[in-house]
């Protein structure tokens, strides 16, 4: 039989051949899991850092830290000193858990015959106005006493060095002073079409209208160096509430507390007493919580004076910042420079290392069941409530915020039930902050996530 040529069966081969070639094809596609996730470990999480301080053009201090391993998983820069902002805080929070107890002091005084000498310690809360305290007040309020008001020694100037001058005007700067009342500020608000209100009215007789439109943002506007306050009735919304800081004195401070006692209140100048008595006021943790959550400046410098009280009668931000330093944080890995207690100091320097060493102290020293309630926490009220958003939260920790910076430090819990301590640190953008803020929640949600 005569077989046939090959020239036919060339074309019958080649089809033959390519639906081996299809098979083939289509076995590796089905042998292939889609289910299995890409690896992401700490060489995907580091990729992300550089992509990121990369894409804004800006310094990136990453370290995340395993407890359960007891080391670092990831580290980037992190022996560099970044500018930290209000990641201060958690530092001013240790000391306090080391120097203060478990109520704030809230005045020391000593009675002598019909007269009630009476001093501050420091304390942020006497009056404040976002806080439901008034035990010190009603201490005072109800005393068969006269009252007498000692000055009591601060060498703490009224700013911090390298704090912004020209932010006088503005609420997240108040003064630092002996005896702080109402939070050292005033508060303008107005939620109908009627008249603001003014708290303390102590300082109404000091504001003036301005009915021209100003070239300026601020409605409410106070003199550099006095009390007086400009209201311009132009930039002001239908409804506001806003605060703006007042300059302290101790003749204020009388002035202040004969007016919210409706008592008198006289000024002595004279050395503090020996052997006083202390009033005590709020639980520790609940100043702590506004000072994590809220980021209160003005509670950080108080809490600072407040632990240098324990040290002398002389109050003093630096001393208690240097006691702490030198005591309760000379195992830091690298010597922090820290000017004040809030972080509103561009001078203040910590690397992120620290950062996460100071974190491992807090967690080992605190139950984590006490802790993490008094941090920022994920989608709850605070710094956090924008961002990582979720169910049952997985972020705690402290935000810090100054121009062309943004850090959040603080613990991370995995879908896996792990647990992580960061510190993400941003200085030199010049991009939006919200952008920066943005780049670092995706980055720490894909770790929570995947890790």
């Amino acid at each position: 039989m005569q077989l046939p040529s090959f020239r036919y069966l060339r074309p019958l081969l080649y089809v033959y051949l390519l639906l081996i070639s299809a098979c083939s094809t289509s076995k590796k596609v089905v042998t292939t899991s889609p289910t299995i996730p890409a690896p992401f470990g700490s060489t995907e999480i580091k990729q992300r850092i550089l992509e990121s301080e990369a894409r804004h053009q800006r310094f990136v201090g990453f370290a995340l830290y395993d407890p359960a391993l007891g080391k670092m998983v990831v580290e980037h820069n992190t022996d560099k000193y970044f500018v930290p902002a209000s990641n201060t805080k958690l530092f001013t929070f240790y000391a306090c858990l080391k120097m203060l107890g478990d109520s704030i002091p809230a005045l020391k005084y000593t009675v002598r015959g019909d007269s009630l000498l009476f001093w501050g310690t420091g304390d942020p809360t006497f009056t404040h106005m976002d806080l439901k305290n008034s035990l010190a007040y009603n201490f005072l309020k109800n005393r068969k006493e006269k009252l007498y008001y000692i000055d009591a020694p601060f060498t703490s100037t009224p700013f911090a060095v390298n704090w912004g001058w020209d932010d006088y005007n503005y609420y997240y700067q108040p003064e630092r002073s002996v005896f702080p009342i109402h939070g050292n500020v005033v508060k303008f608000a107005r939620t109908t079409p009627k008249a603001y209100t003014t708290t303390p009215a102590f300082f109404k007789p000091s504001i003036k209208t301005d009915t021209a439109r100003a070239p300026r943002r601020d409605t409410f506007l106070r003199a550099w160096r006095t009390n007086d306050i400009t209201y311009s009735p132009k930039l002001a919304p239908a409804e506001f509430a806003t605060e703006v800081p007042f300059i302290t004195s101790p003749e204020i401070t009388v002035k202040l507390l004969a007016d919210t006692l409706k008592r008198p209140v006289k000024l002595v100048k004279r050395a503090l007493p020996a052997n006083a008595k202390i009033f005590y006021g709020l639980p520790a943790d609940s100043v702590y919580k506004r000072l994590l959550q809220v980021s209160d400046n003005l509670f950080a410098e108080q809490l600072m004076a407040l632990c240098s009280g324990t040290l002398s009668d002389t109050l003093s931000v630096e001393r208690g910042i240097r006691h702490a330093t030198k005591t309760y944080l000379a195992d830091l890995p690298d010597k922090p420079v820290w000017i004040d207690g809030s972080g509103l100091s561009s001078m203040d320097m910590f690397t992120p290392r620290s950062i996460i060493f100071l974190l491992q102290k807090l967690l080992q020293e605190r139950p984590q069941e006490k802790l993490f309630p008094l941090m920022a926490t994920g989608g709850r009220p605070g710094t956090f409530r924008n961002i990582y958003k979720a169910p049952v939260p997985f972020v705690y920790g402290k935000s810090g915020t100054l121009a062309h910076v943004h850090n959040q430090s603080g613990y991370i819990i995995t879908k896996k039930g792990k647990l992580l301590l960061f510190s993400f640190m941003n200085n030199n953008y010049q991009t939006s902050t919200s952008d920066i803020r943005n780049e670092m929640v995706q980055v720490m949600t894909e770790i929570h996530e995947k890790y």
